[in-house]
């Protein structure tokens, strides 16, 4: 059951609404179905020897008295209005069911508290099977206005109370850090234009993935303004700083020809400037040194870094942990942006799904995670994506995902545990397409049964309590063949396999070769470690490129695009 809370000051507009046909004739059998007083509340619904006008003018009246009696001067936002819809697949409710549920809410919120008498006056309108609209003037019978503060959640806790006690489905509690969701209007608006998402949610995504590529507030404004999104700044009287901002789809505009803008903080509370302000780093990006590296290395580096990030959930604080898991949203623009295979779609998806996981009540400590943040943004400058090390990412992603999920549900956070779930579902399934070819082909490239011999030895003298379940896995003749390249690479087969196999998951793992295969194949080799240990004793420039200035990352601007990333040069 899905409470929706919004505030006006139209009554008698309201009123007409819930009353008329509605914008496409879906209203069927308008009634009033509870109110303040059912004697008192004229019932345009019900009274079929009156006029409608007529009626919605007297309902007007006696909702609006309140305002009336203030001498004319009506409160700005006054008329308080909270849909209550059913989730698909509840059962009907009768009128009086409906009756029950909008006196609950109207007392949960404040704007009737049983047994006040001096409460708001409201009604409750049914006009379809599974929602009610209720609305309110909040204005009480003593002239002050009701204490309404954090209606909308008090509505989703009292709806979470009914769920249970008329067996209906039981939804996610929300804890207000969702972002806000398209109204029908907008809705509407998208259907007319034959758009699949409304003008707020492409925004919502063109703004993360912008944000998720680039290092400096510049940047950010820069990138948007080149998909043809238009840019409004809000400065301060005083220092001329930025201290807010506004987007507008391109050739979104309102009746009058003029763009329809959407405050940062409106798209999602994460993209508010003051919030996108924490995710940059403090130093910028031309202050380092500039080396081209192994194309490689970007996968890698991000790679360990989710490791990292895993590691972090089960032995950090919770702001730290909550900064990794915002960081790891935007790892998820980057990796479907650097993708090129027919995962990609996963991916995308995958990022568009934890967005809702990457806030929470728990304030975030993003300097903390500048680490992970930054390895991702090294994605988005890669020249090409390297099969094995790029699936071998994805596989470290949804390993976190679930990490993610399985925080939140320990912290209480039921939209966002979802939410990581269904990002780590779609990032199985991505893994999935794409590990197929590549296991396969190890597999068929498997090396000699003398040497598999030899490496099956190895397995056991490294991980005895592993090698049974290892050796019983489809994929281990794919590990040999992993095993030899990294042998070749100046590896010991017996001591890489006693290092990725202490790390976690092993033992519940449903394919402990496939992890060991990643975990492998994310090491990089012999001479690569070597040069990192001269690079740290000796003075030689770090291994790891920072993109260069000059290059500036764009994004598809296509509504269904998903936020992909891309680089120009």
């Amino acid at each position: 059951m899905v409470p929706d809370v919004s505030t006006g000051s139209d009554t008698r507009g309201l009123i007409v609404y819930l009353f008329g046909p509605g914008r496409r004739d879906e209203h069927t059998d308008p009634h009033i179905v509870a109110a303040w007083d059912m004697a008192g509340a004229p019932d345009p619904g019900r009274d079929p020897e009156a006029g409608y006008t007529q009626l919605a003018k007297r309902l007007d009246h006696h909702v609006d008295l309140r305002t009336r009696e203030l001498g004319g001067k009506k409160p700005q936002q006054h008329v308080w209005h909270c849909p209550v819809r059913t989730a698909p697949g509840d059962r009907y409710l009768t009128d009086a069911e409906w009756a029950e549920v909008a006196r609950r809410v109207v007392s949960a919120t404040g704007i009737a508290p049983e047994g006040d008498e001096k409460a708001c006056r409201w009604i409750a309108v049914r006009h379809a099977d599974d929602h009610i609209h209720i609305m309110a003037t909040t204005v009480r019978a003593d002239g002050r206005r009701p204490r309404i503060h954090r209606d909308g959640w008090r509505a989703q806790q009292e709806c979470r109370k009914i769920e249970a006690e008329f067996g209906l489905r039981r939804l996610k509690s929300g804890d207000l850090t969702a972002p806000p969701t398209p109204t029908g209007a907008e809705r509407a608006k998208a259907e007319r234009q034959g758009r699949t998402v409304t003008a707020r949610h492409w925004l919502r995504e063109q703004a993360y993935a912008v944000a998720a590529a680039v290092h400096t507030e510049g940047d950010y404004f820069t990138v948007l303004q080149s998909l043809g999104i238009e840019v409004k700044t809000r400065l301060g009287p005083e220092t001329g700083d930025v201290i807010g901002y506004s987007l507008a789809a391109p050739g979104d505009t309102n009746a009058a020809g003029e763009p329809v803008w959407y405050g940062g903080s409106k798209l999602a509370p994460d993209l508010s400037i003051n919030r996108l302000r924490e995710r940059f780093p403090a130093q910028e990006a031309t202050d380092h040194p500039q080396h081209v590296a192994d194309p490689a290395e970007p996968w890698r580096h991000t790679a360990t870094a989710l490791h990292t990030a895993r590691a972090a959930l089960e032995s950090c604080d919770e702001t730290t942990a909550q900064g990794y898991l915002a960081a790891f949203g935007d790892v998820l623009y980057n990796m479907a942006s650097a993708a090129s295979g027919p995962h990609r779609a996963e991916l995308q998806a995958a990022a568009i799904a934890f967005n809702r996981a990457r806030r929470s009540t728990i304030r975030a400590d993003h300097q903390t995670a500048n680490a992970l943040r930054e390895a991702a943004k090294e994605l988005v400058y890669a020249s090409h994506e390297p099969g094995g090390l790029a699936i071998a990412l994805v596989f470290a992603a949804l390993r976190l995902a679930r990490a993610g999920a399985q925080w939140h549900q320990q912290h209480g956070h039921e939209q966002q545990a979802a939410a990581a779930e269904e990002a780590f579902r779609h990032l199985q399934a991505g893994y999935q397409q794409a590990a197929a070819p590549v296991l396969a082909d190890l597999a068929r490239r498997a090396p000699h049964s003398t040497t598999a011999s030899c490496f099956e030895q190895d397995l056991r003298a490294a991980l005895p309590g592993h090698a049974d379940r290892v050796l019983a896995d489809p994929s281990w003749s794919a590990l040999t063949t992993t095993l030899a390249r990294a042998e070749t690479a100046g590896h010991s087969p017996q001591r890489l396999l006693a290092e990725v196999g202490t790390q976690r998951e092993l033992d519940s793992a449903e394919h402990p070769a496939e992890v060991l295969i990643w975990r492998i194949t994310a090491q990089p080799s012999r001479r690569a470690q070597a040069a990192r240990r001269r690079s740290a004793v000796g003075g030689i420039p770090p291994v790891f490129p920072v993109p260069p200035r000059s290059t500036t990352a764009t994004v598809d601007t296509r509504p269904d695009g998903g936020g992909r990333a891309v680089t120009r040069r």
